[in-house]
């Protein structure tokens, strides 16, 4: 009976263990966490893209499809900051300052992004509240650019 406790016990530290690894073990190399991070922001720019050019009046407002790339925004705005690890900031990766150094911020910021998009798709269902979303949101991604991103 001690034993199958002890082995009990044993597992559930393991398991324990596997879920607070760091992110980092989930990227086999440096180069693998870049890759995911600026995939994550390429979508997020297109879907960007698409409510602001309705947003600016370049294509016709559509809240169907304002929601729906709103509602993918806000699901990828959760996204990069997995792909952030130590040892990450260079090359190709277009990071300056150092995010992982002035963590809080850089955690601000990311929260100060998620919170934007995360208003988005209440926003998308007319025009002048997209308008004023886009804006909102856009300058939640200029705050992170300025401090931590190579242009």
């Amino acid at each position: 009976m001690k034993k199958r406790i002890t082995l009990a016990m044993a597992a559930l530290a393991a398991v324990g263990t596997l879920a607070t690894t760091p992110a980092a073990a989930q990227f086999a190399k440096t180069e693998d966490a870049i890759t995911y991070r600026q995939s994550a922001f390429r979508l997020m720019a297109n879907h960007m893209g698409r409510l602001a050019a309705m947003a600016r009046g370049n294509v016709p407002f559509d809240a169907e499809q304002a929601q729906r790339s709103a509602r993918l925004l806000e699901t990828l705005s959760h996204l990069p900051w997995e792909g952030f690890v130590a040892g990450s900031g260079d090359a190709p990766a277009k990071v300056k300052g150092d995010p992982w150094k002035n963590a809080d911020d850089f955690k601000a910021l990311q929260d100060r992004l998620m919170g934007e998009t995360a208003k988005l798709p209440d926003a998308a269902t007319s025009l002048d509240s997209l308008r004023r979303q886009v804006g909102a949101t856009g300058a939640g991604c200029k705050a992170c650019h300025d401090k931590y991103r190579i242009i």
